[in-house]
């Protein structure tokens, strides 16, 4: 409308329309922003650090080697304890180790000793199975025994022969045999007689003497 038909009207007893009052626009409230997927922002932890941070003087996987058994850090005594008893265990670990290993070599040793001599003996034996007389001799600290004919017995006496034990039989031989396996397996040697040893020494090579057979030694 121009300005001279707006003056017309107000001439005309025409009011002009009030103004519409204008109000104010109030602000929508933020809307939290969640991130996507549906997680939730994680909470603080107590005490203002990080998720995850170490708290108390604590590491991630427990306590710092100075707090251990009450806070208190290990003196050097301690220290110098601990190692002490870590090297005597250790000590006695390689000990063991090495007796044993020991023990094992010893028993291989004699093992194969005894092997070497029960092949010497095979067909060196001169034991007679008409053989009546019993000579007796100390052995592995009971009284053993074997039969053997009259010459045989005073040349056993005699140490003309001698006894092997082998395979849990005793075995009359020769003084030459005797020595051979004396010199393959000394504990294998029941009897050798000295012959210059002075009369009586060996009660036991009296034919005469004869221990009944139950005999507990």
């Amino acid at each position: 409308m121009s300005d001279s038909l707006k003056d017309q009207l107000l001439g005309l007893g025409f009011k002009a329309a009030p103004k519409p009052e204008r109000t104010e626009r109030k602000p929508e409230p933020k809307r939290e922003h969640r991130p996507s997927g549906g997680e939730r922002p994680q909470a603080a932890k107590p005490g203002g650090g990080k998720p995850g941070a170490p708290r108390d003087g604590r590491g991630p996987r427990g306590p710092r080697p100075d707090q251990r058994g009450g806070g208190k850090p290990r003196t050097q005594e301690e220290i110098d304890l601990a190692k002490a008893y870590a090297l005597r265990a250790e000590t006695e670990k390689r000990e063991r180790i090495a007796a044993e290993q020991a023990k094992q070599e010893a028993a291989r040793v004699r093992r194969e000793a005894k092997a070497k001599l029960d092949a010497f003996l095979v067909g060196k034996a001169l034991n007679d199975a008409a053989a009546e007389h019993a000579r007796h001799f100390p052995y592995g600290g009971k009284i053993k025994r074997i039969h053997v004919t009259p010459d045989q017995l005073k040349a056993l006496n005699a140490g003309e022969l001698g006894v092997v034990q082998s395979n849990g039989r005793y075995l009359l031989v020769t003084a030459a045999v005797l020595a051979e396996a004396k010199a393959l397996f000394p504990d294998a040697v029941a009897l050798e007689v000295d012959p210059n040893a002075p009369p009586g020494s060996d009660e036991y090579a009296d034919p005469q003497y004869q221990v009944p057979d139950d005999l507990v030694w």
